[in-house]
């Protein structure tokens, strides 16, 4: 199954991917489509590496996440970090957005139709100010495109928050409707309580006393 980890920056979705990893109990193959183009990046690489744990494999791919993603041995859980760094490499290459949204389509699809399961780690950066300069504009606005392709495809997608999960519903035939904004507006009491209740239930890094989430169908939960 495809299973997609969306965030701000530091909001702890690395942790998570990791943290989900570990749980598994499985081998576990970890995709890495960074660059040391600078010396922050390559400290920041060497950072994420070491705190991976030491059996996992890696491999570093900057831009074929499909060719990667086929040579990870079938019994090993895959963790993608990040299609964030995956778009700007796909642009700084010179793929135009057309050609970075059909090998999204392509990754995706291979990832939904692999035997086990794929972790997909991305930035959520829709959600602050607008960027002041055009490029960064059309960056902002192809990785949200990307991020869709993605979440379509999967079977699984959560946003995190401050380290805590929230379950990304997929939208009802009803709540697409004409009439579904104004009779999901009426019940705001009950959404609301819908909204706390699921966020409650897939809060992740939870105390000790408390239930550690998993992944539907996930071997162990985290711990």
């Amino acid at each position: 199954m495809l299973r997609l980890l969306l965030g701000g920056a530091r909001s702890g979705k690395s942790a998570l991917a990791i943290a989900f990893g570990e749980a598994d109990g499985g081998p576990v193959c970890f995709v890495a489509t960074a660059e040391g183009l600078d010396h922050e990046l390559a400290q920041r690489i060497e950072r994420h590496r070491d705190e991976r744990p030491a059996d996992w494999t890696t491999v570093e791919e900057p831009i074929a996440l499909d060719s990667a993603l086929a040579s990870v041995p079938h019994a090993a859980l895959a963790i993608v970090d990040c299609l964030t760094l995956w778009v700007a490499n796909c642009l700084g290459a010179g793929l135009d957005e057309m050609r970075v949204e059909e090998r999204a389509r392509r990754f995706a699809e291979v990832a939904a139709t692999r035997g086990r399961d794929v972790l997909v780690v991305s930035n959520e950066v829709g959600s602050g100010i607008v960027p002041a300069d055009a490029p960064s504009r059309r960056y902002r606005d192809l990785l949200g495109r990307v991020n869709a392709i993605v979440a379509a495809a999967a079977g699984d997608a959560r946003l995190v928050v401050a380290g805590r999960l929230l379950v990304l519903e997929t939208p009802s035939a009803a709540a697409c409707s004409p009439a579904g904004p104004q009779r999901l507006a009426g019940q705001g009491g009950t959404q609301t309580s819908a909204v706390r209740s699921s966020s409650s239930r897939h809060s992740d890094m939870p105390p000790a006393n408390r239930r550690a989430p998993r992944w539907p169908g996930s071997r162990s939960p985290v711990r």
